[in-house]
């Protein structure tokens, strides 16, 4: 049963992993039940204190996934209407994979700057900060599900 669990542990975190990219895939929730499941065979034990802290790891992630291009569009000069655009366009761009996803946020935050009459230029910046936002949150994501990895790896040597 253990290597049952441990190859179904594996699968799950190489999809959470790939879920950090594919936007159909919630990443780092995947890895983590992959974790959990690491922890329940006799091979790998956790301490509750571990598997807490990574719980909350993941909710923060998850939740900074969408509000992080909100936050870059607004750190580079965009105003609430490219706050908003970013979000919206994150969502509509859902819709349109994969593509819609990079360019949703980006797209979003300069059509909501230009809706709330600002320049040109100042909503291209607000964009260029929703996408940046954007890649920032993918980084995160990535390197949570790496360190599920990593622990996986070391647990099991």
């Amino acid at each position: 049963m253990d290597i049952f669990l441990i190859i179904v542990s594996s699968i799950l975190m190489l999809i959470g992993l790939l879920g950090c990219i594919l936007p159909a895939l919630p990443g780092p929730p995947v890895s983590y039940i992959g974790f959990l499941l690491l922890h329940f065979t006799d091979k790998v034990q956790f301490t509750t204190t571990q598997i807490l802290v990574l719980l909350l790891l993941v909710i923060i992630a998850q939740v900074l996934d969408y509000f992080i291009p909100i936050l870059g569009s607004k750190y580079s000069g965009g105003t609430k209407w490219g706050s908003w655009g970013a979000f919206i366009g994150s969502v509509v761009g859902l819709f349109f994979l994969p593509w819609g996803l990079i360019l949703g946020p980006f797209l979003g935050a300069i059509a909501g700057e230009l809706f709330g009459d600002a320049d040109v230029k100042s909503a291209f910046r607000s964009g260029v900060g929703a996408l940046v936002g954007f890649l920032l949150g993918t980084v995160l994501k990535v390197a949570l599900c790496m360190y599920f990895i990593v622990l996986m790896i070391r647990a099991l040597i």
